[in-house]
């Protein structure tokens, strides 16, 4: 039986199985491993909070490692949480909604990271289940001019 445990929600294949079909499946994990390393736009299409979840071997916009935030017209801070919650990934996220409010990346019950409209962050999600957190992956980053 397949698993889809990895970071990425990759197929892999039990011993033995799939027969005569394992191209396929290894095709299909070889295109999620190009949009893993691609980008993509997800749209908060309500005036809310929303959820957007790594499909487990097929395509969604979740999988991006850089993500374009779009929306109708915000009214409040609203929160984009990305599952499932045991994952453990580097996105970079840009907020470009509409309505000139932040947006607060969540994975779990732990820390967010607030990401102000019209500015991108490098963020990374620790996977720690439903405890789990959204660090600012450039906070203590030290750079010399």
């Amino acid at each position: 039986m397949a698993t889809y445990v990895n970071n990425l929600r990759l197929k892999e294949i039990a011993t033995g199985a799939e027969s005569g079909t394992w191209g396929t499946s290894t095709n299909t994990n070889l295109e999620l491993i190009g949009e893993g390393l691609g980008f993509a736009t997800i749209n908060i299409a309500s005036d809310g909070d929303a959820t957007e979840t790594v499909a487990d071997g097929s395509a969604d916009n979740a999988r991006a490692m850089y993500i374009k935030v779009t929306s109708t017209t915000l009214t409040a801070k609203r929160t984009l949480t990305i599952a499932p919650n045991t994952i453990k990934r580097v996105h970079i996220i840009e907020n470009a909604t509409t309505g000139s409010q932040d947006i607060d990346i969540s994975q779990g019950s732990g820390a967010n990271v607030t990401i102000p409209n019209g500015k991108t962050k490098v963020v990374y999600l620790d996977g720690a289940g439903s405890g789990a957190a959204v660090v600012d992956a450039f906070t203590h980053l030290s750079t010399t001019d």
